[in-house]
């Protein structure tokens, strides 16, 4: 049945799991018969130790509010049941009841709000008991107030271009949004009003991904470069674009210098980064216990490891070795690639590229980037001696959530080394393994350091290999589960191999289901799915490879290539993903689809390929059915309030937007985030309705599943960008 309109908690039935509730103290939960219950630590001090609860909820002052519930106590033990201003240190209540619970009953409350926010919270606090108990609650409801008012996002002109830029050379096509049954004219005006080219739109019906009545048209015929083209089509004209060689070269050093600013360890200096300066977080320095000697969890280990520097990872402060790893390989592999490339527009990255404190060492800024997370990497190698020596943790990060903002150096929660798995030891291996040909000719120590990591990583893969994250452990930090591992393998024995050409390598990659098996999936690849990476490699890096495998290697890039450009060529918004495959971080996956393509295109020269990145592009910078250019700082209308705890200026002015050239996670039919889903599910019908594939994003802090930063999406970025940026046949 349908929801009542005023009910301001999402899934309080519990019938989607977790999603939406979060908890304080490392507590384990379940959800069985539309219940949540949590097995509650003995010993806590105050009833704030540890809580469940649920964010975002819109209160309005002087409005009554219904508040209910069912809940129980095994064995009977206090709870506090609060609704409140998420905002410390204080945290204002409207409302706050002590409950003595026992068997399962419901309760009943109301209440007159004293706050106007849509930052209010719905907790249940339930520490300060001295003995471990169970509390289960469920019909967790809030009603009152006006309806959550029904979200209609601006989109501004129907007319959708790439908001950025085209090359003059390349592809230049745009979306328009009508009803018009026929073909209807449209005409390209230059920055001062003149019309420069026309043409007639080609229908294309209604796309599926947008739920829209569209149009399509190619403006490819303008070449002139120059700056504040529009476009003019049905009485609508679209927002500015540039036509220049050089409409990427900016986004180029944008996108990587975002690594800067979420370096872990280091301060952020003003005049490195005008506006992001900030201390440096995780040294040890109160309140921040520091990632200097780092314990592990309890029943881990017995050792400490300073695991300092690194990057954060995205909107929370913890750090991932598969997600670090991958976002290490696609920064690597944007150095390496123009190296076994042609030289393209740009050439190589130099020594100053990123001014960086690093710049002026003779090292290219790329790399010395990357050298900051390769080295966290083998930081979380478990020591020798100690018992699954030569394994890597798979993450270290707070023990439990911490509020929006929160600045690194003033984190105050506990972190902890969680178990080593299979996949972040193959991460190591593989990552460790490119770094130590590419940084030989900079530093040789370092380079043999790597190597030596990387066969350390590989004989213990080879010794554990199922060892696999938990999806459960998922307070604090995300779980980055992932229980199949034959791709790492297949992954780590590629890069061991090109850097070594040693047999076993090749005798494990032949060995490897992915040997005869597509290492390109549908979906393409991501920190889950990683034997594409070993195989665009073999592709593309010189190493001794018998011709025959190599030959294979190609064949199957340039065959996913293929299919990922049929797929955007069947799409009005000429974006490679199928309906069904806008889910998180849905941007990213795009990205990593052009990656392929582009690597398609060095290795055939078929600029077929090249159109399909560029066009790829034009999806991520505006050209898509919400009219956004989804990186801050680029285009008319941009994401600009990602999911930070860094970034906060939304929650607090004097913070500020993320930097430019950081992307948002995109559109996600999944919406497990409450803001989106309260927002952007109509829940008034019966079955709830939610939006078209490309209209489940809102650009809003508070939206985690939507509009995320996060290190391995600006790394994919900034690969692709660079491609686009070297482009030899801008002026062709």
């Amino acid at each position: 049945m349908a929801q009542d309109p005023r009910e301001k908690v999402f899934n309080g039935d519990f019938s989607e799991g977790t999603s939406g509730w979060f908890t304080v103290q490392a507590a384990p939960v379940s959800v069985a018969g539309g219940k949540l219950c949590v097995d509650v630590p003995g010993g806590t001090q105050l009833p704030a130790d540890v809580i469940v609860g649920q964010s975002d909820i819109w209160l309005q002052q002087g409005r009554s509010y219904t508040f209910s519930f069912t809940a129980s106590a095994n064995p009977p033990s206090a709870v506090t049941a609060r609704v409140q201003l998420d905002q410390g240190p204080n945290y204002p209540g409207t409302f706050s009841r002590d409950i003595a619970l026992g068997p399962e009953q419901p309760y009943t409350f109301t209440f007159t709000s004293s706050l106007d926010t849509d930052r209010g919270q719905v907790l249940f606090l339930l520490g300060g008991e001295p003995a471990p108990w169970v509390c289960c609650v469920g019909g967790v409801s809030l009603i009152g107030g006006d309806p959550v008012p029904r979200y209609v996002p601006d989109t501004g002109p129907r007319v959708r271009v790439n908001q950025v830029g085209y090359l003059p050379f390349g592809p230049k096509h745009a979306t328009v949004v009508t009803d018009a049954p026929g073909p209807i004219p449209w005409q390209v005006n230059d920055s001062a009003g003149g019309t420069v080219a026309s043409g007639t739109s080609t229908p294309a019906g209604m796309d599926t991904s947008s739920g829209q009545q569209v149009h399509t048209l190619d403006f490819g015929a303008v070449t002139q470069s120059g700056t504040g083209y529009t476009l003019s089509v049905d009485g609508q004209t679209s927002y500015p674009f540039d036509i220049t060689a050089t409409a990427y070269d900016q986004l180029h050093s944008d996108a990587l210098r975002f690594f800067y600013v979420q370096r872990s360890g280091i301060p952020i200096t003003d005049a490195l980064a005008p506006g992001y300066a900030r201390p440096a977080g995780h040294i040890g320095v109160t309140p921040n216990q520091g990632d200097t000697s780092v314990p592990c969890q309890p029943g881990v280990g017995d050792y400490q490891l300073d695991v300092s520097g690194g990057w954060y990872d995205a909107g929370d402060e913890g750090k991932y070795v598969v997600n670090g790893g991958i976002a290490t390989y696609q920064l690597l592999s944007l150095y390496e690639r123009t190296l076994t490339v042609p030289r393209g527009r740009l050439g190589p990255p130099g020594d100053g590229d990123l001014h960086i404190p690093e710049s002026g060492n003779g090292v290219p800024d790329i790399l010395d980037e990357a050298r900051w997370e390769l080295e966290f990497l083998l930081r979380m190698q478990v020591p020798a001696g100690a018992p699954l020596a030569g394994m890597a943790h798979h993450k270290v990060h707070d023990d439990n959530w911490t509020g929006l903002p929160m600045p690194p150096d003033q984190d105050p929660q506990p972190r902890h080394l969680h178990p080593p798995s299979t996949a972040a030891t193959l991460n190591l291996a593989a990552t460790a393994a490119q770094g130590a040909r590419l940084y030989a000719p900079f530093d040789q120590a370092f380079a043999q350091r790597c190597l030596t990591a990387a066969r350390t990583a590989w004989a213990a893969a080879q010794a554990h290999q199922n060892l696999y994250a938990s999806k459960a452990d998922a307070t604090g930090g995300g779980p980055y589960d992932d229980t199949d591992v034959t791709d790492e393998f297949y992954w780590a024995a590629a890069e061991l191999f090109i850097t070594t050409g040693e047999q076993p390598f090749l005798d494990a990659l032949r060995a490897s289901p992915y040997a005869t098996g597509d290492p390109f999936p549908p979906s393409g690849f991501g920190w889950q799915q990683v034997a594409a990476l070993g195989r665009l490699d073999l592709a593309t890096v010189q190493s001794q490879l018998p011709d025959a495998d190599r030959n294979a290697a190609r064949a199957s890039v340039v065959a996913a290539a293929d299919r990922y450009l049929q797929t955007a060529q069947g799409q009005a918004y000429g974006v490679p993903l199928a309906d069904s495959e806008f889910v998180w971080g849905s941007n990213s996956m795009v990205l990593d689809k052009l990656a392929v393509i582009a690597t398609a295109f060095d290795l055939t020269g078929d600029q077929r390929y090249r159109d399909g990145v560029l066009e790829g592009l034009d999806y991520i910078l505006g050209r898509n059915a919400l009219n956004e250019s989804y990186v801050t700082g680029y285009g008319r209308h941009n994401s600009h309030n990602q999911h930070s705890r860094l970034y906060s200026h939304e929650l607090d002015p004097t913070l500020p937007e993320p930097p430019a050239g950081a992307i948002a996670g995109g559109a996600n039919v999944n919406l497990e985030d409450p803001k989106a889903s309260r927002v952007l599910i109509d829940r008034t019908v019966d079955p709830p309705q939610r939006p078209a594939p490309q209209f489940c994003y809102l650009d809003d802090i508070q939206s985690w599943s939507t509009n995320e930063v996060a290190i391995n999406w600006n790394a994919a970025l900034s690969w692709v960008v660079s491609f686009a940026a070297d482009d030899q046949s801008v002026g062709a």
